[in-house]
């Protein structure tokens, strides 16, 4: 018995010293691989070499896939503002954005943003008769409706008001449009902006 208690108190401070121990790791360690933002998918070349036939060599492409939920491939690209005027807001400064269809096997645009907001039957609705130099573009991804993008003019267009505009696909008649001050019903389009009409569909 009086050996006991010596090998029972050898063993209870072993015990200690274990759980005690430095197993933690440093405070000071680096986040593993786990830890790291997930990669962005490569941009295809077919789709890179589409995007600068529209843009120019700078074009910038932002997202591609099936943006507008219709089983079509669609690519989103920008030419980049290369100088934010003083005091604008930050984000995504444009000059000019292109979405892109693939139809056929053949890239086709079906969205046009530069001075004005276009697409293939003409000015969409809402938008400023002034032309716009740049944009503010902000954009995401519905699982339900697809792409939308909302553009809102860097200056205040001549004669107009700065508004942001909000533009999506519409499924009824198969094209992007410009929606209402509420983001919900689609604007038409006008074949002259002197002349500028909204039609709610």
């Amino acid at each position: 018995m009086p050996r006991f208690f010596p090998c029972l108190a050898l063993a209870l401070l072993a015990l200690f010293s274990v759980s005690c121990g430095g197993s933690s790791a440093p405070t000071d360690a680096k986040p593993g691989p786990s830890a790291a933002a997930p990669a962005q998918p490569a941009i295809p070349a077919d789709v890179q070499t589409a995007a600068e036939s529209v843009l120019g060599n700078e074009a910038e492409v932002l997202a591609f896939g099936d943006l507008a939920r219709t089983g079509s491939d669609q690519f989103l690209a920008v030419n980049r503002l290369k100088a934010a005027p003083e005091g604008a807001v930050p984000g995504t400064l444009i000059t000019r954005l292109a979405v892109v269809e693939k139809d056929g096997g053949k890239w086709k645009e079906v969205l046009r943003c530069d001075e004005h907001l276009k697409n293939t039957h003409g000015y969409l609705g809402g938008t400023p008769l002034a032309e716009v130099p740049a944009w503010r573009l902000q954009y995401e991804q519905d699982a339900q409706k697809g792409l939308m993008l909302y553009f809102t003019p860097l200056a205040k267009p001549a004669g107009g008001y700065i508004q942001t505009i909000g533009v999506r696909w519409n499924p009824k008649v198969n094209r992007y449009e410009s929606l209402d001050r509420n983001y919900e019903a689609f604007l038409g389009e006008t074949q002259q902006l002197a002349t500028p009409q909204s039609v709610l569909r």
